[in-house]
């Protein structure tokens, strides 16, 4: 009997269709134009699961009002170090997307970016008290000397008509404002830049290939095997280099490569839902994402916010997220995924990680139990006047969290996105969830130099990163002139408000 198996050789592969796969392709086919890749994706589409426009938040994720990202320390300073690396990153993406605006690589930035202002929007006396001191923690560095702080009920009124609707004046509120925020379609962003890819010579893209098995071979290279799922036909992709950038899919692939580096690594899925409001007046009353504070226990990815959001050049409004629980790694993935992932080297990090965080199995029971009457209440504590008849519910994105050995020998659930890669620089994977999308330019960069280390430094790779994000290689909280410039620059080519 003949065999039938379809064998291909690239440089690099790259597995799932999201904002980081596309992101990494088009850098390397930029400063490489004839390196070959190869793309795989289980869905028939990209941006299918997490980049996908209703399944995250699509906020410009740049610290300006996620409170998560400042936490108070013990003796009630609040700690920017997280919310300046994050901005930071979010200008590094604003770069990259503004040179392949440039370039014409993607359409008009129309289509994936617009400018909506980010809020932090608190009450009661104590949390009045920690914004304040956030505030002055952050507006005092250049790349947040923009934000504003009022506990003025009319200037609130001015910032978030819809919020302050039916609110006694008396009552102790607060809000910090950022005119310069973004809402961005991670989605429409994702499948523009898979798009100029296939144009590309030497970029292959599958859709509906579902990667079965990976093994490093002796010379260090990759075999990777792929079936069809629309024909059954099997393929083997022979590699230099894996990337895994599968969302919540990354973690069984992982466990597949069986590298020392995964070693330990284990994953706690969350499942979410949005309010989606269905009413046009209500929609147009609001023009902000307004960011609240976590209940004690709930992940990043669950803190409160509504959300003025435009998909798909249509204005909508969002409440959310709330949290739930699946066993499923992927929206479209197996209730199987969390049973089937766990393994002997990640048993005890995932039971030490599970003991070390009840409150979080606690809010999330809670919020499994929740009615739609539960959904409201919390709702109107953002929107007192809100109306059940102008909202629904709907399914949102699933995240996993990342779990991984402490230092003990027990396990830590973190919070946030982390890229693994061999000692050898022949396979990364990226796993974890929020900030994700937003800071994916910079994660990318942070992966070429680890994994293409001799190669990035060459004048010719040098440059070519310099033409693309021309802050590479700085910082720019430390240069508020440089800052001032690039935002400047950016803001005019993706067409968003600079103040």
């Amino acid at each position: 009997m003949s065999d039938k198996t379809i064998r291909s050789n690239s440089e690099v592969v790259l597995i799932g269709a999201g904002i980081m796969s596309a992101t990494l392709g088009v850098i390397l086919k930029e400063l490489q134009p004839d390196i070959k890749i190869e793309i795989y994706e289980r869905l028939d589409v990209a941006a299918a699961e997490s980049s996908d426009a209703w399944n995250n938040a699509g906020t410009g994720h740049s610290a300006f009002c996620e409170l998560n990202y400042t936490p108070e320390k013990a003796d009630g300073s609040i700690d920017p170090k997280k919310a300046i690396s994050i901005a930071e990153s979010f200008e590094i993406s604003r770069q990259f997307w503004s040179y392949l605006v440039e370039q014409k690589k993607v359409p008009s930035p129309d289509n994936f970016i617009k400018s909506v202002p980010h809020m932090s929007f608190v009450w009661g006396e104590k949390n009045v008290e920690y914004l304040k001191k956030r505030f002055e923690a952050l507006q005092n560095n250049p790349i947040f000397s923009q934000m504003e702080f009022s506990s003025d009920f009319e200037q609130l009124n001015k910032w978030m008509p819809l919020v302050m609707e039916g609110r006694d004046a008396n009552e102790k509120l607060a809000a910090t404002h950022m005119e310069i925020g973004t809402d961005v379609n991670f989605g429409a962003l994702t499948r523009s830049m898979f798009n100029y890819l296939a144009t590309l010579d030497g970029v292959s893209l599958h859709f509906n290939h579902e990667v079965k098995k990976l093994k490093q071979r002796q010379d260090k290279s990759w075999r990777i095997k792929i079936t069809d799922l629309a024909t059954g036909d099997v393929r083997k992709a022979y590699t230099k280099f894996v990337f895994i950038g599968a969302g919540g899919g990354s973690l069984p692939l992982l466990e597949k490569a069986n590298v020392p580096e995964g070693d330990g690594y284990g994953g706690f899925p969350v499942s979410g839902q949005w309010l989606k409001c269905t009413n046009p007046e209500v929609i147009a009353k609001h023009q902000a994402k307004v960011y609240g504070k976590a209940s004690v226990g709930a992940p990043p990815m669950s803190v409160p916010h509504i959300d003025t959001r435009v998909i798909d050049g249509e204005k909508a409004l969002l409440f959310g997220p709330f949290a739930g629980f699946s066993t499923r790694f992927l929206k479209n993935g197996s209730y199987l995924d969390l049973p089937l992932s766990i393994k002997p080297n990640n048993l005890i990090p995932m039971l030490s990680a599970g003991y070390h965080n009840i409150p979080l199995t606690k809010y999330l029971i809670e919020q499994v139990r929740q009615s739609p009457k539960d959904r409201m209440k919390a709702l109107r504590e953002y929107l007192p006047t809100a109306r059940s008849k102008d909202w629904k519910l709907e399914r949102a994105g699933q995240r996993v969290q990342v779990i991984k050995k402490d230092e003990n020998g027990g396990g830590v659930l973190e919070f946030g996105t982390e890229v693994i890669s061999t000692h050898d620089g022949s396979l990364a994977v990226l796993l974890g969830a929020s900030p994700g999308a937003s800071t994916a330019v910079g994660i990318m960069v942070d992966l070429i130099s680890r994994c293409f280390a001799n190669q990035v430094k060459t004048p010719e790779w040098q440059s070519k990163m310099k033409t693309m994000i021309p802050s590479y290689g700085q910082t720019l909280n430390d240069k508020p002139e440089l800052l001032a410039e690039l935002r400047k620059h950016t803001s005019e080519v993706l067409r968003l408000k600079n103040s």
